[in-house]
């Protein structure tokens, strides 16, 4: 009898290190789609894809990625159109992204075509520095009610924040933002600590389940 409950225990614990792992992957997973997203949204910011493309330039470049990509739901052209809002957004923040500075007040054409390309290296640099942000560890689903329904992006990574820690659903979330939550307590929290999603919750549980993830792993 004792060595069953010796097999039990063992085995509950081993469910519990299969659980973390799965969470652990998928974390990791959903980062790295995060962070395609924001480098992708800087290119078509920075180099003006729209100005230069014209009206149709999202249709086309969602039938170029979805004709190599077809089973990516995140190459739609409505994903594609929130992928340049999440960038816009949270690059508002100096914390997020550090407005380079031009010490030329009249620079020539070709040294201002030089600082743009210096301008895009540096961001996309930061874009990799800026893996352990929380705004890279809730799933993509949850960003767009957070960026298209918060006024500023103090407000956003308040809603960001809230998530992990209380490990809330996209509908708990909801609920949550339309229930005013972030004008009653009044400010963002300052003492953000990277964890993982509790296992049991309901972040947890859609962060391994996120369809744009299976989307992105399923890359040939």
């Amino acid at each position: 009898m004792k060595t069953g409950n010796t097999y039990t225990k063992w085995l509950k614990d081993i469910k519990n290190r299969i659980r973390q792992s799965q969470i652990k992957a998928a974390v990791k997973i959903n980062s790295e789609l995060l962070q395609l997203y924001w480098n992708m949204g800087l290119d078509i910011v920075d180099r003006q894809m729209e100005a230069a493309w014209g009206s149709g330039f999202f249709e086309q470049l969602s039938k170029d990625l979805r004709s190599e990509f077809p089973d990516m739901e995140g190459f739609s052209t409505t994903n594609l159109k929130y992928i340049k809002r999440f960038y816009q957004f949270y690059s508002k923040d100096s914390q997020i992204r550090h407005q380079p500075v031009d010490e030329m007040t009249e620079p020539s054409a070709l040294a201002q075509q030089v600082s743009n390309r210096n301008n895009i290296t540096i961001r996309h640099q930061l874009g990799d520095e800026l893996f352990d942000h929380p705004i890279f560890q809730i799933p993509w689903r949850h960003h767009i009610e957070i960026f298209t329904k918060s006024k500023t992006v103090k407000e956003a990574i308040f809603y960001v924040q809230k998530t992990i820690e209380n490990g809330w659903s996209r509908a708990v979330l909801m609920n949550f933002m339309e229930a005013g939550l972030y004008a009653a307590q009044g400010k963002a929290l300052n003492n953000f600590k990277r964890l993982l999603p509790e296992p049991q919750s309901d972040l947890a549980n859609q962060i391994i389940k996120d369809p744009y993830n299976f989307d992105f792993i399923t890359l040939t």
